[in-house]
């Protein structure tokens, strides 16, 4: 479990520290006079980043299905730290002309690829060391990784901001943040290279049923539960992306209220939402997926537009609105990567997880903060709030169609070689 989390905690730091760093690094790349136009150039090359997610989960997933989830594992964590460093030492616009914005674009690219089959390995990586009866608390530490280096990166973006100049994190304090991701890569690599691998996938390899394509598996006999996960993933990638990532920059373009200020407030709702997710998959694991997904999407789709109304220039105005959201996803998170393993067999689960994960993210988390941004420029940022509404609705149906997986035994024993799981459900 140490070298699930870490390892993917250091993955999301250095995917994070991107979108807590475009308001000062965004004029070094896209050199236009408008600031928001800047800083919109800046996340779309994020939302670049998120489009290669499917790509990653494809590959690697399958990699990671053929020759084991330690294996998928280091991999996605080199991919990622090597990134990381490629842009911490990024020429700007002013010395390399054009080729800097592409190879940003690059690095971002590279970045998403590695994220897409993180998350699907990770999640099976953990869930299949859980004990019966604890898959969603096992799980739930995925997601806790992911908050935990979202929050890492948010701790230091706020100390960053509250004790650097202007000038200072413009020219040298993103790249040092940058540099910080990249070394902690080095740990996360050493931690990942020094376990086993799952029982469940030692299983499936000793009794001869590695599947060659797990890709093309998923795709014929599985083609129902990977739309599912991908109903799943919506609402929630784009809250988290909006509430946890780009709402400091948002909100300061449209109330005017101190990046800083957001910051600090952002981070203590992202706090709040890391330390609650293990309650959430204990509670999952008691009273099931379903009534945790429920009370997220249904909660989510009430609040948001009131919320959003609430916040004002005031970081304690920001703060409770992060705060209520953070509970909300809390109970989305927990369950998350237990629900998503649960759809499929050993044979093909991080292929199962990693490619519709990897399109839900890219297209709903990677364009919430470019439409965000886009329609607070705009003044339509209404837009926006019904977008996310929709959303958590038609999560939520989702959500209520499907089966409930919390009993469900498949963790041990690998199928029979002329049976097929059945996903009629």
């Amino acid at each position: 479990m140490v070298a699930g989390t870490v390892g993917n905690l250091v993955e999301w730091f250095d995917w994070s520290v991107y979108g807590f760093f475009v308001p000062y690094f965004a004029a070094s790349f896209f050199p236009v006079e408008d600031r928001a136009a800047r800083i919109l150039a800046a996340f779309a090359v994020f939302a670049v980043g998120f489009f290669f997610r499917p790509l990653g989960g494809a590959i690697l997933g399958s990699y990671a299905d053929r020759r084991g989830r330690r294996a998928g594992m280091t991999l996605t964590i080199l991919l990622m730290a090597g990134a990381s460093a490629l842009i911490a030492v990024l020429p700007t616009y002013a010395q390399i002309g054009v080729a800097a914005p592409l190879l940003l674009s690059l690095a971002r690219c590279v970045q998403g690829f590695s994220a897409g089959g993180e998350f699907g390995t990770s999640s099976a990586f953990l869930v299949e060391n859980a004990p019966p009866g604890r898959r969603a608390w096992a799980g739930s530490w995925q997601q806790v990784s992911v908050g935990a280096g979202t929050l890492l990166a948010s701790l230091l973006a706020s100390v960053m901001f509250s004790v650097g100049t202007e000038e200072f994190l413009t020219n040298w304090g993103w790249r040092i943040a940058f540099g910080i991701g990249a070394v902690l890569g080095l740990l996360g690599l050493w931690l990942r290279m020094a376990v086993p691998d799952t029982e469940a996938f030692t299983r499936v390899k000793d009794a001869g049923r590695v599947a060659r394509r797990p890709l093309t598996e998923v795709l014929r006999e599985h083609p129902r539960a990977a739309l599912r996960v991908i109903g799943l993933v919506a609402a929630g990638t784009a809250l988290v992306q909006f509430w946890f990532v780009s709402l400091p920059s948002v909100l300061n373009l449209k109330t005017g209220v101190e990046i800083k200020d957001a910051q600090v407030a952002a981070m203590l709702g992202l706090a709040l939402f890391t330390i609650l997710q293990p309650v959430s998959g204990r509670l999952s694991d008691r009273f099931g997926r379903r009534p945790l997904l429920l009370f997220f999407a249904i909660g989510s789709a009430l609040t948001f537009i009131p919320l959003m109304s609430t916040v004002g220039q005031t970081m304690s105005s920001v703060l409770v609105a992060v705060s209520v959201s953070a509970v909300l996803l809390a109970a989305y998170a927990g369950s998350l990567a237990a629900v998503m393993a649960e759809q499929f067999p050993p044979e093909v689960r991080t292929a199962g997880i990693s490619l519709p994960y990897g399109i839900a993210v890219a297209v709903f988390g990677g364009l919430a903060p470019v439409l965000a941004t886009a329609t607070v420029q705009a003044g339509r940022f209404w837009v926006f709030e019904c977008v996310m509404v929709a959303l958590c609705i038609a999560s939520a149906l989702v959500y209520w169609r499907m089966r409930e997986t919390r009993d469900d035994r498949w963790h041990k024993a690998p199928r029979p070689a002329d049976e097929r799981v059945s996903d009629r459900a």
